[in-house]
């Protein structure tokens, strides 16, 4: 269903009682009885997972579907690492070299489990009609640093800064189309994964990471297509000057970071999404203790009108779904005794 999604994002920030907003997708293999590693290989099953989680959180403000960051680089010739009940991760690197990069070849839309993806996306927005449906992409320097190895790609941003350019071109042409792929089945948006500009410099981030979020977003973004980016590094604060420039009017972070610290350098127009723990509350938590970690942040910075309560990114496969419920809880209970 399409939406004016601009719009999407003023009534959210004029809303005296904003909804959650969860990054949540890979739970539903416990009520579906299948294995991580089943969900990913059938867009069947992910539109059916994202239908689940839909109707088990009435309450949230949009589904997002499954935050696979191995999905891109597997589709450049990456190797990736599966199990049945983690996300996939990606290992080993493909681009050692200058030349390495230079040969790098560009994927078609659909390449290794690309297409799966995007079909799922199409199923599901046919599915979900009651709320806005995110997919999931990468970012591009967090893309680049699959390709090259994440802890090389520190390196290389200050010895090989032409080669990391090189694959950052490439991998921006090619999240281009592959977000176009998702606008054009129906997505209202996506959320663009970004957390390895998370551990950089402000100045590195800006040169090998906002630079080229902003070439995608500029080629991508449309008023029925939001893109919204999500960074989980413990730099974000001191990199927000450029990210509050990247052109996304929805910003999500991660729990390295305090929130209350980020809320007042984030412009009114914006929205600022997060940051309850995935691991430690979500994951290893309890009921009692998410609901009480809830009700805490929005204590903190649930006075600010651009403030929406989230994950501090993506929820594990085997959280429980009781401390789910109890984020919706802790809500409800502060915007109760309001």
């Amino acid at each position: 269903m399409k939406r004016d999604m601009m719009k999407w994002v003023d009534d959210i920030l004029a809303a005296e009682q904003k909804k959650g907003f969860l990054v949540l997708s890979f739970p539903a293999i416990q009520k579906m009885g299948i294995t991580v590693k089943e969900l990913i290989a059938s867009s069947d099953l992910q539109a059916q997972a994202m239908k689940i989680v839909a109707d088990s959180t009435p309450e949230a403000a949009a589904a997002v579907s499954m935050m696979d960051l191995s999905l891109e680089a597997e589709a450049f010739g990456s190797t990736v690492h599966f199990s049945d009940d983690e996300v996939p991760t990606v290992t080993g690197s493909i681009v050692n070299s200058e030349e390495d990069a230079e040969a790098l070849k560009v994927p078609e839309i659909g390449a290794g489990r690309t297409q799966i993806y995007i079909d799922a996306i199409e199923k599901s927005v046919k599915l979900i009609e009651d709320r806005p449906v995110f997919a999931g992409v990468i970012g591009p320097f967090s893309l680049a640093g699959r390709l090259m190895d994440v802890s090389e790609a520190m390196i290389y941003c200050y010895d090989e800064p032409d080669m990391v350019h090189t694959v950052l071109e490439k991998v921006s042409d090619f999240l281009i189309k592959y977000i176009n792929a998702y606008k054009a089945v129906g997505a209202n948006g996506v959320l663009m994964a970004e957390p390895l500009a998370g551990l950089l410099s402000p100045a590195l981030e800006e040169e090998f990471s906002c630079d080229y979020v902003k070439k995608i977003v500029a080629a991508t973004q449309t008023d029925d297509f939001l893109i919204g980016y999500h960074n989980c590094g413990n730099c974000t604060i001191q990199q927000i000057n450029s990210i509050v420039e990247n052109g996304c009017r929805m910003l999500h972070f991660g729990n390295a970071i305090d929130m209350s610290e980020m809320m007042p350098k984030i412009p009114k127009n914006i929205i600022a999404m997060g940051n309850i723990d995935p691991a430690g509350q979500f994951r290893n938590g309890t009921p009692e203790s998410v609901k009480t970690a809830t009700k805490e942040l929005l204590e903190k910075c649930g006075s600010y009108k651009n403030f929406v309560i989230s994950s501090g990114c993506d929820i594990p496969p085997l959280s429980s779904w009781d401390n789910i419920q109890a984020f919706f809880d802790g809500i409800n209970e502060y915007y109760a005794g309001k």
